[in-house]
């Protein structure tokens, strides 16, 4: 009796252990999709999108605390947010995603963006903050923030961090960049194919 509660002892506590790995790996999965999905949208705005500006040889943006700032690219000013709170939910059989974060003017605004079992996604966005009855006993919430270098690692190219953390759980954050090189505008004094702005 004695051999076997210690060994089923040790099973338990082996159980216990892959169970905290698994769900520590389900939170890594999330963050790693969320970090894609910012980088790929930060990669399709155009090139003079103030929400790619950055100072020569500076940075935009912060990877450790939320950060906003007026940018001005040719004629365009807008206040540019580089975080956003994203917060998902799984109820229904859907996939609920809503992610809190500023327009062009620095206002607040979310989306709702639903993915459903059979592939369809739906998006609409609201002025303002999420109402309270909207997030569920189910959601975990992840803070998304991230950076724009100018002229990294080479000149005329901007790498942009994103790193992502789930809230209130663990301190653990994945973090990922890509490098995107800037084409020249033709409209902005001094720019030419041989020496982009």
């Amino acid at each position: 009796m004695v051999v076997l509660a210690v060994g089923l002892l040790g099973a338990a506590a082996l159980l216990a252990q892959m169970a905290g790995g698994s769900v520590q790996s389900r939170y890594m999965s999330t963050e790693s999709l969320l970090a894609s999905e910012k980088l790929d949208e930060l990669n399709r705005l155009p090139s003079v999108d103030p929400g790619l500006a950055a100072p020569p040889s500076g940075t935009a943006g912060n990877l450790n605390a939320d950060d906003s700032e007026t940018q001005t690219v040719n004629a365009t000013t807008e206040t540019v947010a580089y975080f956003d709170t994203v917060q998902i939910s799984a109820g229904n059989g859907a996939m609920d995603e809503i992610v809190t974060g500023t327009d062009s003017t620095g206002a607040a605004q979310y989306t709702i963006s639903s993915h459903t079992p059979d592939g369809n996604v739906s998006s609409q966005t609201f002025p303002g903050a999420p109402p309270p009855g909207l997030v569920g006993s189910d959601t975990i919430t992840f803070k998304r923030r991230w950076l724009i270098e100018a002229d990294v690692p080479v000149q005329h190219a901007r790498r942009i961090t994103v790193a992502v953390a789930l809230q209130g759980v663990t301190p653990a954050r994945f973090q990922s960049s890509i490098v995107r090189t800037l084409t020249p505008d033709p409209n902005e004094p001094g720019c030419t194919n041989a020496d982009p702005c």
